[in-house]
């Protein structure tokens, strides 16, 4: 995929083998630049010190898994970067999971066994149709809808629902975060 060697990706699982698998996937697609940790917590430390664009991180890891590091940098108030792309690997699939990696800010999720293939698909989302994000008094991530619903009879919790627009946008997409950083 051209265009990927400049992207800095942080990989974080507690297997070896897997961080060489996706190693190899994102070095075979051109990406350059990637730090490997073994867990969240090594990945917040790198994160402090090595301005990732993208986080590819596994469900369960030990000490600090995938969902407690989307929340660390989603909601912590020294994050460096609360909107980084963060993609989420599992083999524990269950809808419970992936709602809580959700609802935790991960912006995209991919089950193991993994293939290039889904690797890629899941990259290329977050590259080429950001979601925005969204702030509410529990939540701060990208906008959890993904389409809308005609059929939806729930609660209409945004402004704009009533009206029937797009859901309203609370926060800043990923390009207008950068835009604002750049001198």
């Amino acid at each position: 995929m051209p265009g990927l060697e400049s992207l800095r990706v942080l990989l974080a699982d507690d297997n070896q083998h897997m961080r060489a698998i996706v190693t190899t996937v994102l070095t075979g697609v051109g990406v350059k630049q990637v730090r490997e940790v073994r867990d969240g917590a090594e990945g917040l430390d790198d994160l402090r010190e090595w301005p990732a664009d993208l986080a590819i991180v596994d469900f369960q890891m030990f000490p600090l898994d995938g969902v407690e590091f989307t929340r660390m940098v989603r909601q912590t108030p020294d994050s460096r970067n609360p909107y980084l792309p963060i993609i989420m690997m599992t083999g524990h699939s269950e809808r419970y999971r992936v709602m809580e990696a959700r609802d935790a800010g991960v912006t995209e999720f991919v089950a193991k066994p993994l293939t290039a293939k889904s690797v890629l698909e899941r990259i290329q989302a977050v590259i080429y149709r950001p979601r925005p994000f969204v702030r509410t008094a529990d939540y701060f991530g990208p906008d959890r809808r993904r389409k809308d619903d005609p059929a939806y009879e729930g609660p209409r919790r945004r402004a704009d629902d009533a009206a029937g627009g797009e859901p309203a946008r609370l926060g800043k997409s990923i390009d207008e975060e950068l835009d604002e950083q750049t001198p």
